[in-house]
């Protein structure tokens, strides 16, 4: 059986019904529909460096507390 769906950053929200009972256990195996990007070409720092963001609307503590901006997590104490 294959379903087609989408993923919403937290699960997987499938495009019509399934034809199985209720509770049923399944085994996904996920693939994309489509590429996500490109292969990189040149290192990984030339593709940060070329995709940076300087964003004033951005939180200045976002990669510190970047599970609370993700997920929702409590904020850490600062040290």
């Amino acid at each position: 059986m294959v379903a087609k769906g989408r993923f919403d950053g937290r699960t997987i929200v499938l495009d019509g019904p399934l034809d199985l009972p209720v509770d049923s256990r399944v085994v996904l195996q996920v693939e994309p529909e489509a590429p996500i990007s490109p292969p990189l070409e040149g290192s990984l720092l030339e593709w940060i460096e070329a995709n940076a963001v300087d964003d004033p609307a951005l939180p200045s503590d976002l990669s510190f507390q970047h599970d609370h901006y993700l997920y929702g997590t409590p904020k850490k104490p600062r040290k």
